[in-house]
């Protein structure tokens, strides 16, 4: 799922400041696990904004509205009935539901309410780690399910680098060295093998390198 934080308050206190009408949208599926963006946080920030415009003399009204999901346009058109007077939204969905509802409400300002971080699991209530680059050329298949791009700090193709120790990353001493951990499950799975292999330099063309991304299945076209 993708992970997102909501920037702080005087942040977007500032983005707003133009502004006296604001429709605040949420999303209902990764930054409601996430605790960022969902109904709740939703009501959390409206009451924070107008608490704080209100102090400064200047009130704000603010619309609460929370969609399925806002990277879909199904679902942000939902968001039309309630923008009425509106003189800007600010969405509480990740980079690409904001995108998304600026591209359909091109005449309003859309501001982003949080910082979109990365793509990953729940570790346990309120702890999230990334597990996803989004590289566009998955190599689970050799590296027992570990992710080396995202979870390895150098994004290190063939093992570990000489900062390794007892399992650790010379980043942090908090962080699992994730060499260290393919190692562990692929002698668990009697499959090292698998580490003898030396993988050729990455073709970042499939990540960001190549431009923005984007997959069309002909199948499903309608």
């Amino acid at each position: 799922m993708i992970v997102g934080e909501r920037k702080p308050v005087e942040s977007i206190l500032a983005m707003l400041a133009p502004h006296g009408k604001v429709l605040l949208a949420g999303c209902g599926t990764c930054v409601t696990v996430c605790l960022a963006g969902g109904e709740k946080e939703v009501g959390v920030l409206a009451a924070a904004l107008r608490l704080a415009r209100q102090a400064e003399g200047k009130p704000l009204e603010v619309v609460e509205a929370t969609i399925e999901r806002q990277c879909e346009h199904e679902f942000v058109e939902e968001l039309a009935a309630k923008l009425a007077g509106a003189e800007a939204i600010l969405s509480l969905g990740c980079g690409a539901g904001v995108q998304t509802i600026a591209e359909r409400y091109a005449d309003l300002p859309v501001y982003p309410g949080l910082n979109t971080s990365f793509i990953g699991i729940p570790v346990k209530h309120g702890d999230w780690a990334e597990r996803c680059a989004a590289c566009g050329d998955c190599i689970l298949d050799s590296t027992g399910g570990i992710c080396p791009i995202a979870r390895c700090s150098k994004s290190l193709l063939n093992g570990p680098c000489g900062g390794s120790a007892e399992g650790k990353c010379e980043v942090s001493e908090d962080t699992d060295c994730a060499w260290q951990l393919i190692f562990d499950r692929l002698k668990a799975q009697r499959r090292l093998e698998l580490l003898a292999e030396v993988r050729p330099p990455k073709d970042w063309s499939r990540h960001r390198d190549g431009g923005p991304r984007r997959i069309v299945r002909e199948d499903a076209a309608l």
